[in-house]
């Protein structure tokens, strides 16, 4: 039977969940996290989810939209995956095809995305116009067999770790940290988080943050740095950011954050840990070699412009 690529169903969750699995285990997702990132996104985003399917089963999937927050307008992005077993038969092309004609109808100028750091990937992006840009390093940390160092034995004077948790009741700090991490994160497109409710809405209620396994590291009882832990509810734990606010960076902040939270993951039984940073983000690179993640996978950015 022919290959249909249709708009996404609530009944596809779980067939999304299995396809983005198969084609990048370093990410964490789930049924519920796939649906949330449907219903979750405001208008300006103009999010479009498609499924690709072959006799009844989902066989790829690609998501759309405009970057919400960038200061530079008309900047979309994009992904597309198909299954392993379904590949070489047209699926990706199609997919792609589709929401480069919705970004273009919502007036994105240029489209971003990620490709797996393989020949047959980057020959696919590159036939239709994607010229590569920046490089994203995912790494793996075995949590079973990991030596992690105890950060409450690091602590220096003044310096406290809370969970996200114990933001609970006011979260408002945590995303002023955020929001000023997010906007030094290395990128071809440039992100400004400004909307409290937003960020309530995208961030603290999606269904991937665990605010218990997220650790907040307060000095003088202010947040001065922290990381997100994102997990499946089972085994596999994922780092959603991390990152030091500009006046208490270079005192090796981050990586008390991560080695608590990476800690209290471990013995509330998750097995594998993934994070991924960008290839120039020396300071995040080597905090996680620290700690014992090596790269499992590496994408390289594309960027296509249309018109």
């Amino acid at each position: 039977m022919n290959v249909i690529v249709r708009e996404f169903r609530p009944e596809d969750a779980p067939g999304v969940t299995r396809v983005r699995r198969s084609c990048a285990p370093y990410v964490v997702v789930t049924p519920a996290s796939v649906l949330f990132d449907v219903a979750a996104s405001p208008p300006a985003r103009r999010h479009r989810l498609l499924v690709a399917e072959r006799d009844g089963e989902a066989v790829g999937w690609a998501a759309a939209g405009i970057t919400y927050g960038s200061p530079v307008p008309g900047q979309g992005h994009a992904s597309a995956a198909v299954h392993p077993y379904h590949r070489g038969r047209g699926v990706g092309g199609l997919l792609l095809r589709a929401v480069e004609k919705h970004l273009a109808a919502v007036g994105a100028r240029a489209v971003h995305g990620w490709v797996a750091d393989r020949p047959a990937c980057r020959a696919f992006a590159e036939r239709r116009g994607y010229r590569p840009a920046r490089t994203m390093r995912h790494q793996r940390l075995d949590l079973a067999a990991a030596a992690l160092p105890d950060p409450v034995a690091a602590l220096p004077p003044g310096v406290e770790l809370r969970t996200a948790a114990d933001l609970a009741a006011d979260p408002r700090p945590l995303f002023e940290a955020d929001a000023e991490v997010v906007a030094d994160e290395p990128t071809d497109v440039p992100v400004e988080w400004d909307d409290y409710a937003d960020w309530l809405r995208d961030t603290w209620g999606d269904p991937l943050l665990d605010q218990r396994l997220s650790t907040v590291v307060l000095v003088d009882g202010e947040v001065a740095a922290f990381t997100a832990a994102h997990t499946d509810g089972a085994t596999r734990y994922a780092s959603g950011m991390t990152g030091t606010r500009r006046a208490h960076r270079g005192r090796g902040l981050a990586t008390l954050a991560k080695a608590d939270s990476l800690r209290r993951a471990r013995a509330a039984g998750f097995r594998s840990a993934y994070t991924s940073n960008d290839s120039t983000n020396a300071p995040m690179l080597a905090v996680n070699r620290r700690l014992g993640y090596r790269v499992c996978a590496t994408e390289v950015g594309h960027v296509r412009t249309l018109g």
